[in-house]
């Protein structure tokens, strides 16, 4: 939908413009042998394993999907497997795809940028670009290579040399960059063509699913939320005597020490019986205690 290519196209610009500022104030090639290699991957791939990471993380669908799927309450039947691998896969699939959108940005600009592979590569290149004294042992023509990415550590008569050898292996990171994007975009094509092709609803029928969903989570968050904050709102009322947010309120209570401690510290969700959960400490104390207490009026002295 226009949603998610919004938010893909978001997704992307931010990766972009951080990758901008990643590489402006944070890469420097060591310009050292065997380093350069190092140095080069580590910025090329950990960033893009970290937004990949990130990516599934914020997507609902992951927890959707690994949350609650060995609870002791279920005790229907066994349901169809290969219908549920299926959807496993199908869900799988769709959130890979969303939390590639980042990683893939880096990968593919970070290549077209060609800074990181030059660091990478410089001391792999062909010796046939290397117009120097043939009689150089290869361990020191390795290490002028490296040295290569930093102009300050090239002696002057090799900097044709150098510039030679920073475009060959720019176009290759470009190349590369371009290839991947292509790649991409014709994988992402053809999935959405195989997809709409399997697809058992027409077109006008699948935009209104696709309505129906949206509206459907949107509806069931809103409830979520006020059916959530009603039910708090009662066990909070036992405690303190009074709603937040009430006018003319005409008594408060006032908790023992003993119930300020049985609702204070650190607990799990609690399971209760076969269908209900306890969701916190003052939860667990208003469905066990009966109101009592000490109550004053709001409109006495203290």
């Amino acid at each position: 939908g226009k949603e998610v290519v919004i938010a893909n196209a978001i997704i992307a610009m931010l990766t972009i413009g951080g990758q901008q500022l990643f590489s402006f104030f944070t890469f420097s090639c060591p310009c050292h042998v065997g380093q350069n290699l190092i140095y080069g991957l580590a910025f090329l791939g950990v960033p893009a394993l970290i937004l990949l990471l990130v990516g599934y993380a914020l997507n609902n669908q992951t927890w959707r999907l690994v949350t609650g799927k060995r609870s002791p309450l279920q005790d229907e039947p066994t349901p169809n497997r290969p219908l549920q691998c299926k959807l496993i896969c199908f869900v799988l699939c769709s959130i890979t795809g969303r939390a590639l959108v980042a990683p893939v940005t880096w990968l593919a600009v970070t290549l077209i940028n060609g800074s990181y592979y030059v660091c990478a590569m410089s001391e792999y290149v062909s010796t046939h670009y290397y117009g120097a004294n043939p009689n150089v042992s290869a361990s020191e023509r390795r290490r002028i290579l490296a040295a290569f990415p930093c102009s300050q550590l090239v002696p002057p008569e090799l900097n044709r040399a150098r510039e030679e050898v920073i475009l060959v292996l720019r176009y290759q990171s470009q190349v590369a960059g371009w290839l991947l994007i292509a790649v991409v975009v014709i994988t992402v094509f053809l999935s959405y063509c195989l997809a709409s092709c399997f697809s058992p609803l027409s077109f006008l029928h699948f935009r209104y699913w696709s309505s129906y969903v949206h509206n459907e989570q949107e509806l069931f968050d809103e409830a979520t939320d006020q059916h959530s904050r009603l039910y708090a709102m009662q066990h909070v009322r036992k405690f303190f005597g009074f709603v937040p947010g009430s006018e003319n309120i005409k008594e408060i209570r006032i908790p023992s020490l003993r119930e300020w401690q049985a609702i204070s510290g650190l607990a799990f969700l609690k399971r209760v019986d076969e269908e209900h959960y306890d969701y916190s400490l003052l939860h667990d104390w208003a469905l066990k205690e009966s109101v009592s207490g000490k109550y004053l009026k709001t409109d006495e002295d203290p």
